[in-house]
């Protein structure tokens, strides 16, 4: 009995993209740890390994030993659902990122509605995870995650949709093929399709920190006032599991920001010599890894707003500016 070749490699590549996931989200908290240490004029992990290498490492295991608590009077069900409902649409919605022209796992025509429709999954587990827990805290987070997640799903839903109708398509194959020969032809660069574009991708990346529940848009778990939100009630692996599934939709928001607007896996000088036939991986990679820096830079930088004035910023000028470049956008498609 033999293997279908295309099962084969798509089991090579969830075993690839589960790896993938799991490095990110045990090095980018050591990319954190050092960032923030910098940033504030400290070292950071140092000790564990060369350069504090290793502590990633070792505070996984230290997670994995310990007794994962359910505690009294939560609804067990929901208790132990909510860490899977974070973590595994995170993972599938790696299956359809293009991070060349080649290496993807499945190229889906509708690329961009899955990963919207993932995302989508991924708040649900928040909200039964804080639900489940019956602790004041985490309900109190639940409501500023839903109220959050609505606030700045509407603008960065049409932003996507701007994009869509410039490059007309939903595969995201196709839109990074659109953007080839030179960071010009980028879009967050195409002011033929709208003189807002680079406001566009500001908005979009606002929206990423926000969807993403990152300083200064953390109100959901605000710890000295939430204790920490959702994830009060959590220990061992199930609150690992939450911490991992946070940093890989930090990644696939970065992924997806590259795609869009970055021009994916090409180069921004056409003329640039191949790392080793491997450049469309490498550049991917380069601008992901950018923003994902940015993120933590802003973490570190600016202060937590306030709940009023998150929402505020949303609903009064990012969804009204969006739906202004939606509109330029259709008209000048329209007319040229």
């Amino acid at each position: 009995m033999t293997l279908d070749p295309e099962i084969i490699r798509l089991l090579a590549f969830l075993v690839g993209v589960i790896a993938f996931a799991s490095f990110n989200a045990a090095y980018l908290v050591w990319l954190e740890r050092k960032e923030a240490a910098h940033i504030q004029r400290r070292i950071g992990p140092k000790e564990v390994g060369p350069f504090g290498l290793l502590q990633p490492l070792v505070d996984g295991i230290k997670l994995m030993t310990k007794q994962l608590i359910v505690p009294a009077g939560v609804d067990p069900v929901l208790f132990k659902i909510a860490p899977i409902l974070v973590m595994v649409p995170a993972i599938m919605s790696f299956v359809t990122i293009p991070f060349s022209e080649t290496l993807v796992a499945r190229n889906l025509d509708l690329g961009l509605l899955v990963i919207s429709a993932f995302a989508s999954v991924n708040f649900l587990g928040l909200l039964l995870g804080a639900w489940g827990s019956r602790n004041k805290y985490a309900v109190i987070s639940a409501g500023r995650a839903f109220s959050q997640n609505v606030a700045y799903e509407i603008p960065m839903l049409v932003i996507v949709v701007t994009l869509v109708m410039v490059s007309g398509t939903m595969n995201l194959t196709e839109i990074v093929g659109l953007q080839m020969g030179g960071f010009w032809h980028w879009n967050i660069l195409n002011l033929a399709a709208s003189p807002l574009m680079p406001v566009a991708f500001l908005i979009f990346f606002v929206c990423m920190l926000a969807e993403t529940n990152r300083a200064p848009f953390d109100m959901s778990e605000a710890e000295s006032e939430l204790v920490a939100g959702a994830f009060t009630e959590y220990s061992g692996m199930g609150f690992g599991v939450f911490f991992m599934g946070e940093y890989a939709n930090i990644v696939i928001g970065a992924c997806v920001a590259t795609i869009l607007f970055l021009g994916g896996w090409h180069s921004p000088f056409p003329d640039t010599i191949p790392f080793f036939g491997a450049s469309s991986v490498i550049w991917f990679l380069l601008k992901m890894y950018f923003i994902i820096f940015t993120v933590i830079w802003i973490r570190w930088t600016f202060p937590r707003t306030t709940f009023y004035g998150l929402l505020n910023l949303s609903w009064k000028i990012l969804i009204p500016i969006s739906f202004v470049n939606l509109i330029l956008t259709s008209a000048m498609l329209k007319v040229f």
